[in-house]
């Protein structure tokens, strides 16, 4: 797989945190909050990364690990390794390619994105970009009727499968974004949340123009009902993104969702929450292998993904490192951010004794 972005230009990273770094120094101070930040005091967003680091590893020794594959299933269909692309929005903030280059870089490293209803690309057009699987993340929008039809927009695209959002029934408190008054910079556009004709957020003089508009267009009003709905409204399964609690996780396969994905909204909803690794143990027991968990927040290094996986995960999502990627290096930079968890997933596995991500147990864990 190439590592050079358009430039030319090598994308030399040993971790990725070196690559969190370099995309600091090309972005703006407005659109770095919006990427990095969390809500509140930001607890929740360390915690997600402490928590993972408070867990340690009981490795196997003498097991004979010559031979090893990453590859595994998610939803029935094969992907190259168990780490996926979680949605992030506004891509096009951080490089020119916006999706269309993560969608690019996805297909190449044999893995599936999650397109985001806050693209600044069109569903349709994120769809025809990439022959790889792929799934949209849906906040349900206060008009029905607007989200039926971008639910059938979704489904005659020929989605996989529809994320749906239901943690954020308003939009946490982000402080960054309310300092900095953040709004679309020139040229940026949210086609799949915005109507046409309306070209951008509004420029507030205190506050953050996206929470303002969000406070008009996400609906607050979603509830379980709503869940069954969309799955009897959809072929496409339906996978609940938000969860943290095992009676939630167990109510949401009775309404229909055919996977969950322990998930705090990266530490920007509810300050406090739970870390994702934390709650993970709680929902695989409870939803008991009636369907797939999945888990994102916090993810940065191979050992963290063995960790999930070693606690229940069938898969982990990652969120704020393939936008490092896509601004330092467009579709190479998120390919290079994909290697690099996967060669550190692997160096993990053989320092463990697993050859497959099927070996991976809870044994690993210390502790459990």
């Amino acid at each position: 797989m190439s590592s050079v972005p358009a430039t030319g230009a090598p994308l030399e990273f040993l971790n990725l945190a070196e690559v969190e770094a370099a995309a600091a120094e090309l972005l703006s101070a407005p659109v770095l909050d919006y990427y990095r930040g969390g809500a509140n005091d930001e607890v929740t967003l360390r915690e997600n990364r402490l928590a993972f680091e408070r867990l340690s590893l009981r490795p196997r020794v003498l097991r004979d690990v010559a031979e090893r594959s990453l590859a595994t299933t998610v939803l029935g269909g094969e992907v190259s390794s168990p780490i996926l692309i979680a949605p992030t929005a506004l891509q096009r903030m951080a490089h020119p390619d916006g999706e269309l280059a993560t969608s690019r870089a996805a297909e190449r490293a044999g893995t599936i994105m999650t397109v985001s209803t806050l693209a600044t690309t069109s569903a349709e057009e994120c769809r025809s970009s990439a022959r790889s699987r792929m799934w949209f993340q849906l906040y349900v929008h206060q008009d029905r009727g607007y989200t039926r039809e971008l639910v059938q927009r979704v489904d005659a695209a020929g989605y996989d499968a529809l994320v749906l959002t239901v943690d954020t029934p308003v939009l946490g408190r982000r402080e960054r974004d309310i300092r900095n008054r953040f709004t679309l910079p020139p040229g940026v556009v949210i086609p799949n949340l915005i109507p046409e004709g309306q070209e951008t957020l509004p420029r507030l003089g205190s506050g953050s123009g996206l929470a303002a508009h969000a406070s008009h267009v996400i609906d607050p009003a979603l509830g379980w009902r709503d869940v069954r709905w969309l799955a009897d409204a959809t072929r496409l399964p339906v996978i609940l993104k938000g969860i943290v609690r095992g009676d939630d996780a167990a109510q949401a396969v009775d309404e229909g969702a055919a996977a969950v994905i322990v998930s705090n909204h990266g530490g920007r909803q509810l300050d406090t929450t739970i870390p994702t690794i934390t709650a993970l143990p709680e929902v695989v027991e409870a939803v008991a292998g009636r369907v797939e968990v999945y888990l994102d927040g916090g993810v940065r290094r191979g050992t963290d993904v063995l960790k999930a996986l070693a606690l229940g995960a069938r898969a982990v999502l990652l969120g704020r490192p393939i936008l490092w990627g896509l601004a330092v290096g467009g579709e190479a930079g998120v390919l290079r951010v994909l290697e690099l968890l996967c060669e550190e997933l692997d160096l993990a596995m053989a320092l463990c004794g697993s050859r497959s991500i099927a070996e991976i147990g809870k044994d690993l864990i210390a502790g459990k």
